[in-house]
């Protein structure tokens, strides 16, 4: 049925050649989403974690995302950056933690074992980040050389470790210790925490006994076992 030229239902070609009623509301172009870096990063994470490194790729993240391959090559250069941010931003986050108890003026072994219990809680509360960055990492073939190849991540790493060695070192420094040797007190009280927290996560089918009898089970073991006999 044809229209009168007056109808106020005239229809009308837009600009893309399709037909709109003369008395619609203008047509707005739709917009690409924006997605936060943040939320680049949060997606990777955990895909990261359950994937592993080779098993994710810039297409699968903006798949689970919901954009464009694109949209993250705006944020990133590619796969490898954002593995590497995740690594100094997880790094930066304990040691932070770590940092203000490394400060505290409280008793030094006393300072040692809440700088142990941060550790395992951080562990603990950031599964995600923490198998990224203490496990699956070091997997990677991107990991490889990571002095050489990824410095960032390399010196992030570090900070965490210095802020435990000035911990123990302020135990050796009072007396506090059995032996006195700092480098080595300290990595083997890192060696310790980390089998801790990686056990934990990955859940082993091992009858652990109540979880938090175990950490403090094993802050006992580490203080006493490293404190100096009177």
């Amino acid at each position: 049925m044809a229209l009168a030229l007056d109808s106020p239902t005239l229809l009308l070609y837009t600009e893309h050649g399709s037909l709109l009623p003369k008395n619609a509301p203008p047509r707005t172009r739709r917009r690409t989403p924006d997605f936060s870096r943040d939320e680049i990063l949060d997606t990777a994470r955990n895909m990261f974690a359950i994937q592993g490194y080779d098993g994710v790729t810039i297409r699968k993240i903006a798949s689970e995302i919901g954009c464009s391959p694109g949209t993250i090559y705006l944020h990133f250069a590619g796969k490898a950056e954002i593995f590497e941010t995740l690594c100094e931003e997880t790094f930066s986050k304990l040691s932070e933690r770590l940092t203000a108890i490394a400060r505290d003026d409280d008793d030094p072994v006393e300072c040692l074992r809440r700088g142990c219990r941060a550790y395992i809680s951080f562990g603990l509360e950031h599964q995600s980040h923490y198998l990224v960055t203490f496990v699956m990492a070091r997997k990677s073939a991107i990991m490889q050389d990571v002095g050489a190849d990824r410095p960032n991540i390399a010196a992030a790493g570090m900070r965490c470790f210095e802020n435990l060695h000035r911990m123990v070192k302020r135990c050796a420094d009072g007396g506090q210790l059995r032996v006195n040797n700092a480098d080595e007190v300290s990595q083997v009280i890192w060696t310790s925490l980390h089998g801790l927290v990686s056990l934990l996560i990955t859940h082993c089918r091992f009858p652990f006994v109540e979880q938090s009898r175990l950490i403090e089970r094993q802050l006992d073991v580490i203080v006493e076992g490293i404190r100096a006999r009177p």
